[in-house]
């Protein structure tokens, strides 16, 4: 049966985008390779990182949304959406796999006047490079001429209910002006404003730059995270008044280290690394071993040793109220702390089974006894439901690497 869009790849990004399709009366489907997503959604279930409800699903698939694993239904629809899944290679670049294997599966079925779209996050140049080339080479079209291709950056915020897809302006970039109009009349249908870049370089780099931008300024505070402690300094009460300027001056607050799906790129091929992103990157990747030597250093002025220590670990998922961990700091503590010799035990309201080192980490179904069995409990996700008041006088010792309970109820970060 013939669609209208086909979002390929349904993570983080496609999910969303099919979702806003389906409520705009769009006819989707989603195309994925991995069966096990694709038979969970035609089910009804929802994602495991928590992103979509199942009653949202059951609510897609009521609109006529359809999973599939079935290439063929590609080659039946008027635009095509790539949502493929990027991350860092070893050498720190950005793996395209997912994203060539989703063009080469478009494009032995690509139809003249298709729209394609692409997503994922990618390096500048991606979109007319390799994408171009997949494409022409598995259809004998030619973009710009026989089908329209444009860039435009997911942008979505999992979880954020106050600015979701209607209410964030879409950046577009397309390889002709043609490309460009063809991309925006499609998200026109979708979202509030559409905003055009000059082409799709220009819109790759603005992916990029969000994505720094965020990375940057969270190590900047991190860094003044442990500047603050050394001096003594209550650097949350710092930012609640730094954050009260009008003007020059945008929160950011330190954690236990940085998650989620976007990864900050500092290496661009053959051109010059980004030095403050290598430096950021650098400083956010130190954060873990950091909330290790406070915990060390909290267990020994309480004549504790880390040594056997129960240690509680609270909220291991990258974000507050979901349960995806892509990501998350809280793996590299757990085996830091391990290898202390800690018996590590957690609590997550969002996630019932843990693994670290191929281990089940033991579930505490009792937060409240737990923390007040445990020798240091550490709060690493600040989840709505927690009582952080009452968390801390159950707790023998409390490590906040969040800045979320009351003042002087715990040790902050």
């Amino acid at each position: 049966m013939p669609a209208d869009l086909a979002v390929i790849g349904l993570g983080h990004l496609g999910l969303p985008l099919a979702q806003a399709a389906i409520a705009a009366g769009i006819d989707t489907i989603g195309y994925d390779t991995d069966p096990r997503p694709v038979a969970e959604l035609a089910a009804g279930r929802p994602p495991v990182d928590g992103s979509l409800t199942a009653s949202e699903i059951r609510r897609m698939l009521s609109g006529g949304f359809r999973p599939t694993t079935n290439p063929a239904e590609l080659g039946r629809v008027r635009t095509a959406v790539i949502c493929a899944p990027t991350a860092l290679g070893p050498d720190r670049t950005l793996d395209l796999t997912a994203v060539a294997d989703a063009a080469r599966a478009l494009a032995a079925r690509l139809r003249p006047h298709t729209t394609v779209l692409l997503e994922s996050p990618v390096h500048p140049g991606t979109t007319e490079g390799v994408l171009r080339d997949l494409l022409e080479e598995g259809s004998g079209l030619r973009a710009g001429r026989d089908f329209h291709l444009a860039y435009s950056p997911g942008r979505l915020d999992p979880g954020n209910r106050a600015h979701g897809f209607a209410g964030t302006p879409k950046v577009i970039g397309g390889l002709t002006p043609a490309c460009t109009e063809s991309a925006a009349a499609f998200y026109g249908r979708l979202t509030d404003k559409v905003v055009r870049a000059r082409g799709p370089r220009e819109a790759e780099t603005v992916k990029l730059l969000e994505t720094n931008f965020r990375h940057v300024n969270i190590a900047l505070v991190n860094e003044m995270a442990v500047l603050c402690h050394d001096l003594g300094v209550d650097l949350w009460d710092v930012i609640r008044c730094a954050e009260t300027k009008p003007f020059g001056f945008q929160a950011f607050r330190p954690g236990p280290g940085v998650g989620g799906h976007g990864v900050p790129v500092d290496t661009i091929g053959p051109h010059r690394p980004l030095r403050l992103v290598e430096l950021a990157t650098q400083v956010n990747e130190r954060m873990p071993q950091y909330v290790i030597q406070r915990c060390a250093t909290l267990l020994n002025e309480h004549g504790k040793s880390a040594r056997g220590a129960r240690v509680l670990l609270l909220g291991i998922t990258y974000k507050p109220d979901l349960a995806d961990r892509e990501s998350s700091p809280a793996d590299e503590i757990a085996r830091r702390l391990m290898d202390l010799g800690a018996v590590v035990s957690y609590h997550d309201p969002h996630v019932l089974d843990w693994r670290v080192r191929d281990l089940p980490v033991p579930r505490a179904d009792s937060l409240y006894e737990a923390a007040a069995h445990a020798d240091l409990t550490v709060l690493l996700q600040h989840h709505r439901t927690y009582d952080l008041q009452g968390l801390a006088v159950k707790a023998q010792l409390l490590l906040d690497t969040r800045g979320a309970t009351p003042a002087g109820a715990a040790h902050r970060l």
